[in-house]
């Protein structure tokens, strides 16, 4: 990848998950206490640290190959079922993510909730809806800083660029002092979701083994496939008329305290503190709520597209060993199937 493609790539990823987390914080300072929410966002930034000083060290221990094929593989997961939550809102089939009516619903939570206070936190409410929120779109964005850069040799870079999408979000709060509502997130959304399917599949067959017609070139060549392939399926989507849907009474949205959705699951901040049943009927054990969160980070909220990749990832290292100039060809395919099944299954239910 260019330095140039690395910048814009980490640039409008990142760009993304900060307009998420700005969301959150602008919520819960606004509706409660701005600086209990405050101090949430800076023990959030010092997990972040720690996690960057313990991750990056040991990325760079890791064989390429070895690299390559997580990475990507990994990046696949998050890419495809990012395009498959594009294209159902693109086509109709799902509701826009409106950053303005997610804040309003996140500012009615934060006020309906009992204000107490805690000596050292202030609002535990607003503290913990802030740090959990910046936490998990926070680590979104180091896993790609430092993925996307170390498999470019330039963590620095994709760092700064990482750096310049927070201060353009956190300059467009400080100014609208609101949702950012007009920021296109469905369109960012869509373009993130096809470059990481994209670099996910080079890197991925890569680390199997498969080697790229024009090596880096065929880059410039997926990324267009993939988009073309995905707004096929959002006309097709458009010219099928919709399920019937059974009308349900609207859920009462009360906060928990376990964190859930996550990276490839597209982090929303809905999902960061929202619940359609009692607290005591869903709060988990601590050991349990740890694995489930590093599940939903990992595998996000459709294992089936997960289960593809992987398989698909083993039977491209199997044929690689004996013709490796073909074996892309395979792991393609995996990705074309994984991305239409991964849409299909969403779009029936």
């Amino acid at each position: 990848m260019s330095l140039p493609a690395l910048f814009i790539a980490t640039f409008i990823a990142c760009f993304v998950e900060a307009v998420e987390a700005a969301t959150i914080v602008l919520a819960a300072g606004t509706s409660r206490d701005w600086r209990s929410t405050m101090k949430g966002v800076a023990a959030a930034l010092i997990v972040l640290a720690i996690a960057i000083a313990a991750l990056g060290p040991a990325i760079t221990l890791i064989p390429i190959e070895v690299l390559r094929i997580v990475v990507g593989g990994l990046l696949l997961v998050f890419g495809l079922q990012w395009i498959r939550k594009a294209v159902l809102r693109a086509s109709g089939r799902k509701a826009l993510h409106d950053e303005a009516a997610i804040y309003e619903r996140e500012v009615d939570k934060a006020r309906a909730a009992t204000i107490e206070r805690s000596g050292l936190l202030g609002d535990p409410y607003a503290f913990t809806l802030a740090f959990k929120g910046v936490l998990l779109e926070g680590l979104e964005v180091v896993f790609i800083v430092l993925t996307f850069g170390t498999n470019a040799k330039a963590v620095g870079l994709a760092s700064i660029a990482a750096g310049a999408a927070a201060i353009v979000v956190i300059l467009i709060a400080v100014v609208v002092r609101g949702p950012l509502a007009r920021v296109p997130e469905n369109t960012l959304k869509f373009v993130v979701g096809i470059m990481l399917t994209a670099f996910g599949l080079f890197w991925a067959a890569e680390g199997a083994g498969a080697e790229w017609p024009g090596a880096d070139i065929s880059l410039l060549v997926i990324a267009p496939v993939v988009a073309v392939i995905s707004l096929l399926i959002v006309a097709v989507l458009r010219s099928r008329p919709r399920p019937q849907q059974v009308s349900t009474p609207a859920p009462t949205l009360v906060p928990v305290g376990a964190a859930v959705g996550g990276a490839g699951a597209e982090a929303t901040p809905e999902s960061a503190m929202a619940s359609t049943a009692p607290v005591a009927a869903r709060k988990p054990g601590r050991i349990r709520a740890f694995g489930l969160f590093w599940w939903d980070f990992i595998v996000g909220d459709d294992w089936v597209i997960t289960a593809i990749v992987v398989l698909g990832l083993g039977a491209t290292a199997a044929v690689a060993l004996s013709v490796a100039q073909l074996a892309w060809i395979l792991m393609s395919a995996v990705v074309l199937v994984a991305m239409l099944i991964g849409i299909a299954r969403a779009a029936r239910s």
